[in-house]
């Protein structure tokens, strides 16, 4: 009888620990694999980056397993919408347009979008005007591009407009020389710099207006968002968000807005 009932104890305890993992929420995070540093794959295939550290560390704290996703990025907000992500956490600009389909989390950084050249050939670029025509190039579906496609007569001003699936691919083209300059976000931008050495360098004017980051979710999706941003909101108050920015980026570019 002993020996049944430690069998059916560990049998019990086995079942009670595999119920505890297979009950536990995984959410899935939508991200374009390829931007880093904010996301993308190292050397051994894993997804790493900062917004993934972010996102990891909310994760402990909800109690909860993030699942990274590569997503097209220029469809994610259809990625959203379908329920094949449940949050996108990726430099995600907050834009009026974007506004329309995806729910947005309080930003936690500012960006800008700079202009990127070959290095020594700045071709006369000292001010967002200065690309009339030049042949310019950016990733599809970024805040960019909807800035460039809603100021016709600025567009129709250069040489040619080229976007690209990811900036991996937009920065090879800019190194081959298929075009002038790239216009990119500034912590992308420095990050492949650090990166390629002497290839590039960056023209220091900011091209649209400063924008802002945040956590994007389904637009009916409050209590999830709410979690996630409390949750947020303690990675960040206790120094942790801090201490991920020093790791990426040497500073602290965390500008968190309560």
């Amino acid at each position: 009888m002993k020996k049944i009932f430690i069998a059916l104890l560990l049998l019990v305890t086995t079942a009670c620990a595999v119920g505890a993992v297979s009950t536990k929420e995984v959410l899935v995070v939508g991200l374009d694999d390829k931007f880093a540093p904010m996301g993308f794959r190292d050397e051994r295939g894993e997804i790493v980056g900062f917004d993934v550290d972010l996102a990891k560390e909310t994760a402990k704290r909800m109690g909860v397993m993030f699942e990274f996703k590569a997503i097209d990025w220029n469809n994610k907000e259809h990625e959203l919408e379908s329920g094949n992500i449940d949050l996108i956490w990726n430099a995600l600009d907050i834009t009026p347009e974007r506004k329309e389909h995806i729910l947005f989390s309080k930003p936690y950084m500012e960006t800008r979008q700079i202009i990127l050249v070959r290095k020594g050939n700045t071709q006369g670029i000292h001010s967002e005007g200065s690309l009339e025509g030049k042949r310019i190039g950016t990733q599809t579906g970024s805040s960019l591009e909807t800035y460039i496609n809603t100021n016709k007569a600025y567009k129709n001003s250069f040489a040619e407009f080229k976007t690209y699936d990811n900036f991996n691919d937009a920065f090879k083209a800019l190194d081959e020389n298929e075009v002038d300059a790239l216009v990119c976000d500034e912590v992308l931008a420095r990050y492949e710099i650090n990166k390629s050495g002497d290839k590039f360098e960056i023209i220091g004017i900011t091209v649209g207006p400063f924008s802002e980051i945040g956590i994007g979710f389904r637009k009916d999706d409050v209590e999830l968002r709410d979690k996630v941003q409390a949750a947020f909101d303690r990675v960040v108050t206790d120094g942790t968000a801090k201490k991920i920015s020093e790791k990426w980026f040497h500073a602290d570019l965390i500008r968190f807005k309560k």
